[in-house]
């Protein structure tokens, strides 16, 4: 069957459709995306502003319409962080659903962290032993660990990409008291969340998920993305220390022209190197690989379970 995900993220709404058979790897056909920011449309009370809403509707609408293009015979509509945290949370759910027929499923952090890890399971295999898997989004940064399908633990802290940079990084290029500031924060975060993941004892394998761990990996010199998803992509902690200080001495337009950088994603970039380094460091990480798939297949994958279950 022809599926569609449709992903209501913290700087995206991501349509990806893919033919999904139980037992079988999707295959993705077509992706449509527009770049909304959610995160950065709130207001001073935390609430997504009518002009932010109407966009939102505005582009489920045009995916739907790409989805029925497609032929898609059944649409996974879920959000993220973004709506999951907006004070009017209900009031937007509900004119979605009332102005599209899309009833979003929000999902907690740690709904997050259990899909996205499944996803990762799913590609490296049982032979990967215990995954310790972290995904950068642009409201959170989700952890888990495990052995299995389930992690055994999985945590969601507010330490997004978009988040942290909106927060914490007015500057262009950005002050380096305020990089100094945000850094301490960003690992004052991750550290209180340490212990719970080492009393199960080190990872066999370490993997990381997001556009901002691949655009990180990139930019340390891992395979461009267009020579496919099976090419394996690594980040060596090394190479990252290196890169932060380069990014923070640049402007958004000087990130922007680097190699695998998206104007759209270039000022969140440092912010999001801050954490990845935070983590790699306080989770004693000298290497991860780069996981093609994430959230995303992971809904699909849940759903297919659930098929063949049925």
């Amino acid at each position: 069957m022809r599926l569609g995900v449709l992903d209501v993220g913290s700087n995206t709404v991501h349509l990806l459709v893919v033919d999904a058979h139980p037992g079988a790897r999707p295959l993705p056909a077509h992706s449509h995306k527009a770049e909304l920011r959610l995160a950065q449309l709130l207001d001073d009370s935390g609430a997504i502003g009518p002009d932010g809403v109407d966009k939102l509707i505005g582009v489920v609408h045009e995916a739907l319409q790409a989805a029925e293009d497609k032929g898609v015979e059944e649409v996974l509509p879920f959000a993220t962080s973004a709506v999951r945290e907006a004070s009017n949370a209900d009031d937007v759910l509900a004119r979605v659903k009332g102005e599209t027929g899309v009833e979003l499923q929000v999902l907690t952090g740690a709904e997050e962290a259990r899909l996205t890890f499944l996803a990762a399971r799913r590609w490296f295999g049982w032979s990967a032993g215990k995954l310790l898997v972290l995904d950068i989004g642009g409201g959170s940064l989700e952890i888990a660990y495990g052995m299995d399908e389930e992690p055994d633990t999985a945590v969601s802290l507010p330490l997004g990409a978009g988040r942290l940079t909106a927060g914490w990084l007015p500057g262009d290029p950005p002050d380096p008291e305020a990089i100094r500031a945000l850094r301490r924060h960003v690992r004052a975060q991750i550290a209180r969340t340490v212990g719970e993941f080492s009393r199960f004892g080190a990872p066999d394998h370490v993997v990381a998920t997001s556009k901002t761990f691949k655009q990180l990996a990139r930019l340390a010199g891992a395979a461009r993305s267009t020579e496919g998803l099976y090419v394996q992509r690594d980040l060596k902690r090394e190479s990252l220390e290196a890169w932060v200080p380069r990014l923070a001495g640049m402007t958004t337009a000087q990130r922007a022209e680097l190699p695998g950088v998206s104007e759209f994603r270039a000022g969140q970039l440092l912010a999001g190197a801050l954490v990845a380094e935070g983590a790699m460091d306080l989770f004693g990480v000298e290497t991860l690989e780069i996981c093609p798939w994430a959230l995303r297949e992971g809904v699909i994958l849940r759903k297919l379970d659930h098929l063949t279950v049925g």
